[in-house]
């Protein structure tokens, strides 16, 4: 089985090449791939790749992810995170090929305090959130063998993420401010990766099971919170810290140019039912990758 995958070198990208190996023949792709057209900004090049490859499978873990850059940069995210994602779709329904795609609680609004199912209404606060749902709507609307991942708060050892900006930024300071009123869950791009290669092989002999899912850790909590637990494991493991004080703030005093919800909590019982996984708390994850930096010589 050929599998074609979109976005190599992301976070959720590079957790796939391993993920996926076991299916199939992976054939990866970035925007430097020479071999075949990797870069979602070029649709025709795009569409000619999957042409060419008559992949079994698609996995676009591609996407334009710049939050603040969207709201000048609409276009740019319009074609990345629809336009392509259209394209993609209408091919893997010429050759009958399996679609996943990653979208986002940002098509969401990000009020109240309870956890978003796939079937509530969506209403994105910014360009990013608008333009992964238009994504999601041209999947559905041009082909039927699709399975779409909602995800959040994303992380992965591999590159930046939030803890690794807090354990630098807790090295040079004595205190630090940290946004404590949005709520989420902190999801490893290896437990997306692992969700991801489970899901494809049910897929593959429950063709009914397609659809539209919430796949994040369990449990949720704020980046304040997030934050406490970092500097407790640097804490129990050694690592050097000079912060003393961390201050728990309103968003409100992060002026950005895009709006962030509030609630990016994402109810994943659809999907721990029908693929028959149970997906562990994030503090585990976390704590996992934690454990990882610190043996490591460079954060």
């Amino acid at each position: 089985m050929n599998i074609l995958l979109f976005g190599k070198m992301g976070q959720v990208g590079w957790e796939l090449q391993r993920a996926l190996a076991p299916l199939g023949n992976v054939i990866a792709l970035d925007v430097r791939s020479t071999d075949y057209c990797g870069d979602l900004s070029n649709s025709q090049g795009i569409a000619e790749t999957v042409r060419t490859v008559k992949p079994e499978v698609i996995v676009n873990a591609a996407a334009y992810t710049a939050v603040d850059k969207a709201e000048s940069e609409q276009n740019v995210a319009r074609l990345l995170n629809a336009t392509s994602v259209g394209v993609i779709a209408k091919e893997a329904a010429k050759i009958g090929a399996w679609f996943v795609h990653y979208s986002t609680d940002y098509v969401f609004p990000g009020v109240g305090h309870v956890a978003w199912t796939e079937d509530d209404t969506t209403a994105p606060l910014n360009v990013y959130g608008e333009t992964k749902l238009a994504g999601e709507k041209a999947i559905q609307e041009l082909c039927s063998k699709y399975l779409i991942f909602r995800t959040s708060w994303v992380y992965a050892g591999k590159g930046n993420n939030f803890a690794k900006t807090m354990l630098r930024l807790a090295k040079e300071r004595t205190e630090l401010s940290v946004i404590n009123d949005q709520f989420g869950a902190p999801t490893g791009a290896e437990l997306i990766a692992d969700c991801t290669a489970h899901a494809i092989r049910t897929a593959l002999l429950k063709p009914e099971i397609a659809g539209l899912y919430h796949l994040v850790a369990s449990g949720s909590t704020t980046w304040f919170d997030y934050a406490e637990l970092v500097f407790k494991e640097a804490r129990k493991a050694g690592f050097p810290l000079a912060v003393v004080n961390v201050k728990p703030v309103p968003s409100s005093e992060y002026v950005t140019a895009a709006c962030r919800p509030s609630n990016s909590r994402l109810n994943t019982t659809k999907f721990q039912k029908n693929f028959e996984l149970i997906l562990p708390d994030w503090e585990l994850g976390v704590k996992r990758m934690l454990a990882e930096l610190f043996t490591s010589t460079v954060i």
